[in-house]
């Protein structure tokens, strides 16, 4: 049995898994390096979270039906190719290629009763908190979620081995 073969039926779940694991390490930096999101990223975060709900859901209707694996790793390519240009976008207003106007988010959890000396300040989405070789939190962003997308679209196109 071909490796594309073996993938098809739990490929949406490893889609799942990849977007979670990207949502860890978004959460973790916002938690443990203090690397504040900005609204863009906040954006990215839930395009993952579309990725990992439509992935599960997927996996799921897979187990129901064999037959929906092509259409589930569909799905969850639409919604990575969805992420990836989210992400894209981001790399733009961070490169100064485009022009966006970010609203401030307030997460509630920055809010402090009665701190009328604490201020409040959203990062702004055009500079970079982050990056290595180069590369963005946002660009390395795309970059893996366009490949998962290119590589759930194989999933859907590449035929099986015949034994």
């Amino acid at each position: 049995m071909d490796m594309i073969s073996r993938v098809r039926p739990i490929w949406p779940l490893l889609a799942a898994l990849a977007s979670g694991a990207m949502l860890a390490v978004a959460h973790a930096s916002q938690h443990f390096a203090g690397l504040q999101p900005c609204p863009l990223c906040l954006d990215q975060r839930n395009w993952h979270w579309g990725v990992v709900a439509v992935g599960l859901i997927g996996f799921a209707a897979v187990r129901i039906s064999p037959r929906l694996a092509r259409l589930a790793a569909f799905a969850v390519g639409l919604v990575l190719l969805g992420s990836a240009a989210q992400a894209a976008y981001h790399v733009a207003v961070e490169q100064h290629w485009v022009v966006a106007y970010c609203d401030a988010r307030i997460d509630l959890d920055d809010i402090r009763p009665l701190d009328f000396e604490g201020s409040f300040t959203a990062p702004a989405c055009d500079e970079i908190a982050w990056q290595m070789f180069g590369i963005s939190m946002a660009g390395y962003n795309a970059i893996a979620s366009l490949l998962l997308a290119l590589a759930s679209f194989a999933v859907v196109v590449l035929p099986e081995r015949k034994p």
